[in-house]
């Protein structure tokens, strides 16, 4: 029987849920307060299904100040300054590096709190590294088992074709790469109700619920754009 390899370093990159600084594509519809309560909500769902992992070391990649949010079990080291590719690459110098910890590790962002169901079938078996992609185009998770800068400087972030420029960067690298499913980031109020509507036993979907009255275009809650769909047309059972 083959084994399964799970990452053994899972890496949350997330940003301190200030009014005014994260969430801000909600601001309008929401206030700057609410839109930072759902943000807060998202992430907090983000660690505990982190936490929930048996036998993982648990790091937070924190853009500002920890919180009481921040469970017991994490190590929180700071963002290093730069653009998102920087970041996510000094993220994974710091946990594989000589210093670090053992691989494989995973790096998971804060904007879906809807991924608790598939952390624990995350699994590096046969693969150099894995990734999910996001409905926008973005991905919500990457794996490695070795770090190497080359292969986040230079993509282009937050950008319809992120998702696509990293996998293509893993693979140019000689990577085997296994796909993960996909997931939708929650940056409209569009993408919340619908994020609220799949998983509705988070915090995050309990915070969406006491705002959404007021949003009147959370009636819109229809599927993203399929990118990730698009990407994935040549994988069969989630493998690339």
């Amino acid at each position: 029987m083959t084994g399964r390899t799970p990452p053994r370093t899972v890496v949350v990159l997330a940003k301190e849920p200030v009014p005014g600084k994260v969430k801000t594509r909600l601001i309008g519809e929401l206030t700057a307060a609410e839109a930072a309560g759902l943000a807060r909500a998202a992430l907090v769902d983000t660690l505990e299904a982190v936490d929930d992992l048996p036998g993982v070391h648990r790091v937070l990649a924190l853009d500002g100040r920890a919180g009481p949010w921040v469970p017991a079990g994490f190590a929180v080291i700071p963002q290093a300054t730069g653009g998102l590719d920087r970041r996510i690459a000094a993220a994974f110098d710091h946990v594989l590096g000589a210093d670090g910890h053992p691989g494989p590790a995973l790096l998971v962002g804060m904007d879906t709190p809807q991924l608790g169901p598939l952390l624990p079938a995350v699994d590096f078996e046969g693969y150099d590294a894995v990734l999910g992609l996001a409905d926008d185009g973005g991905y919500w998770a990457v794996g490695l088992r070795r770090p190497d800068p080359a292969l986040f400087h230079g993509v282009p972030m937050s950008e319809a074709v992120t998702g696509r420029a990293q996998l293509e960067r893993l693979r140019g690298a000689g990577l085997r790469v296994r796909l993960l499913p996909p997931l939708r980031d929650v940056d409209t109020v569009s993408d919340a109700a619908a994020v609220a509507s799949a998983a509705p036993g988070t915090r995050f979907a309990r915070a969406w619920s006491k705002v959404s009255h007021r949003v009147t275009s959370a009636a819109d809650v229809g599927a993203a754009p399929d990118i990730a769909a698009d990407l994935a047309g040549d994988v069969v059972g989630g493998q690339a």
